[in-house]
């Protein structure tokens, strides 16, 4: 796992992160984006109350510092070819997608020019966030919908394409708070191969070349599935419990990083 193809920088929030207080995962988005010289695209394909949702981010925006906060809405096909929406992309340096539905997310926007200009401005070297939908579409492979606080297996998640902007992942979102360790280890197994990143609400990973570092109030769960000795997969019937052996769990909380390409966590001292 690699991402020297790009040079931006990916920020990927669990959902639910504080929008009054302190704003710890948002500041460091602005942060990231330029600070006051940011220019900040907010993206609300997600979701179907786009203007209450691109309000309360202008608001937010605007107070840590960034001047310049523009929305793209994307309510049909025709926006995502907008020239307007799709300059508003080329001269930010923060990109935002809300949380919402990812589904209604990548089918808006997946191989469009708006997600071009988009895959465009991380590659030049701008910063892309996401929470929560906007965080579950990061992967080339994304959980689309799954049952939560339950055992693993197959029935439980089902899959879909992503937007490819940090492939050989699998993101899960809320992840503590809803209970979502099974789901995530069905979503491991039918998709071998890729190590699983469990984001608690309020936490978010920054994407840096090959690392991430973890900040916020929660943690990162990460599951790597690569050196699994044993599962039953080919053997079950829809509805019939996954068995898997061999599984590393990391768990990161703030100030922890992680070498996607070694898949070795880091201590803060290390």
């Amino acid at each position: 796992m690699t991402s020297e193809h790009q040079s931006g920088t990916l920020i990927i929030i669990g959902g639910a992160e504080d929008k009054e207080q302190d704003c710890r995962v948002l500041r460091e988005f602005v942060r990231h984006a330029g600070g006051v010289k940011a220019r900040i695209a907010v993206l609300t394909a997600a979701t179907t109350m786009p203007g209450e949702v691109a309000d309360e981010y202008i608001e937010v925006f605007h107070r840590l510092g960034a001047e310049d906060v523009r929305i793209v809405h994307t309510e049909s096909a025709r926006d995502t070819e907008d020239a307007d929406n799709i300059a508003t992309i080329e001269q930010s340096t923060g990109i935002f997608f809300t949380g919402g539905d990812q589904q209604r997310l990548v089918d808006m926007l997946a191989d469009t020019p708006l997600h071009k200009a988009v895959r465009q401005q991380y590659a030049s070297g701008s910063t892309i966030a996401g929470t929560s939908a906007g965080a579950a579409m990061m992967p080339d492979m994304m959980i689309v919908e799954g049952d939560a606080q339950t055992h693993p297996r197959p029935e439980i998640v089902k899959m879909g394409p992503g937007l490819a902007f940090l492939p050989d992942v699998i993101i899960d979102q809320h992840f503590a708070q809803r209970g979502r360790l099974g789901r995530l280890l069905a979503a491991l197994v039918i998709e071998p191969s890729v190590l699983g990143l469990g984001i608690d609400e309020n936490t978010a990973v920054v994407v840096e070349s090959d690392e991430f570092s973890v900040i916020g109030s929660g943690a990162v769960t990460v599951v790597d599935e690569t050196a699994s000795t044993h599962n039953n997969l080919d053997q079950l019937l829809k509805d019939e419990a996954l068995a898997v052996f061999g599984i590393a769990l990391h768990i990161l909380p703030e100030g922890y990083r992680f070498n996607l390409k070694q898949r070795q966590p880091i201590a803060p001292d290390g």
